[in-house]
């Protein structure tokens, strides 16, 4: 379950045993934010977010954090989140992708970016893109991804 106790998935589009390790993946991210002083937000966005997700897809989280450089130059943190190996880093304009997969073949993509990111005055077409393509809020202490989705 995600932090406002929705499922991230219809129940009846997923086999139960990926719908519940979706939901777990999403409860651990969200937990490991919420004690990191450097993490300003994290959004769950894509088909998980719309209440889409099939038994294919993947779980795409935007972590916005005050130093991204921490999370590309090392990969404990992967191992703490126990998402698997991370088997692709890619830079998509102001946030860099690291996917993941965990041992049962589940893809985890963590866009990694700056604050600025979430910035609303104006909201930059790409993050438009992302945000209105299915977006849920699960991390957000001061109100940046709130604003933001609801601009877009």
């Amino acid at each position: 379950m995600s932090q406002d106790n929705r499922s991230v998935h219809p129940p009846a589009a997923l086999p139960p045993q990926r719908a519940a390790e979706i939901d777990d993946v999403v409860d651990r991210v969200t937990a490991w934010c919420a004690d990191r002083e450097d993490v300003v937000g994290l959004l769950l966005v894509g088909s998980c977010a719309r209440g889409a997700a099939r038994p294919d897809s993947d779980v795409d989280l935007v972590l916005l954090t005050t130093d991204p450089s921490r999370y590309l130059l090392e990969d404990a943190w992967v191992a703490d989140l126990r998402l698997g190996e991370v088997i692709r880093t890619r830079s998509w304009g102001p946030v860099t992708e690291r996917r993941c997969r965990t041992a049962s073949g589940l893809e985890v993509e963590l866009a990694l970016g700056p604050p600025e990111w979430a910035r609303t005055g104006p909201v930059d077409p790409g993050t438009r893109r992302v945000v209105a393509d299915g977006a849920r809020v699960l991390h957000d202490p001061a109100g940046v991804l709130a604003a933001l989705v609801a601009v877009c």
